[in-house]
């Protein structure tokens, strides 16, 4: 089934410099192919996922889409489900996680990384992993005129 709205547009008050605590909390895990960090099967992907989900006949309100960036050669791609999906792989992902949310183009990544950083730190806190949370496809993004990443950084 095809969704009349892409990407809801994104509320950053929720996420912005927040503290979330998530205990098994589900994903839907899909692998995306890249060449040094850039996608190139990314909405086929989504695709995939947002058709397992569909045919599940589960609604969910939120889209929270992560990935693990951890390779040039392609990333996990984690989608929030609130329940198992069939013919899914599901995974859970647990922990205290700071967030903060960054505007503007992707080339900017490094540079909110290392501001990310310096946020982790002024709470006193250490990285363990890291995850990007994609708001918004590339059109919707054109569409609302704001290209929203959060950093959500698994702390310890």
């Amino acid at each position: 089934m095809k969704r009349e709205n892409c990407c809801p547009e994104f509320n950053t008050e929720p996420w912005d410099e927040k503290e979330i605590v998530w205990q098994d909390k589900k994903f839907i895990k899909d692998r995306v192919r890249s060449l040094f960090h850039i996608p190139l099967n990314f909405g086929p992907v989504m695709q995939r996922i947002v058709d397992k989900i569909d045919a599940a006949g589960v609604e969910f309100e939120d889209l929270i889409v992560l990935a693990d960036e951890d390779s040039l050669w392609g990333t996990n791609v984690y989608v929030d489900a609130p329940q198992d999906i069939e013919n899914a792989e599901m995974v859970t992902i647990s922990g205290t996680f700071l967030t903060k949310v960054f505007e503007g183009p992707y080339r900017d990544m490094k540079k909110w990384c290392g501001q990310m950083e310096e946020y982790v730190e002024s709470k006193g806190k250490k990285t363990t992993m890291q995850y990007y949370y994609y708001t918004t496809c590339p059109k919707c993004a054109k569409k609302y005129g704001k290209n929203y990443v959060v950093l959500v950084n698994k702390v310890g």
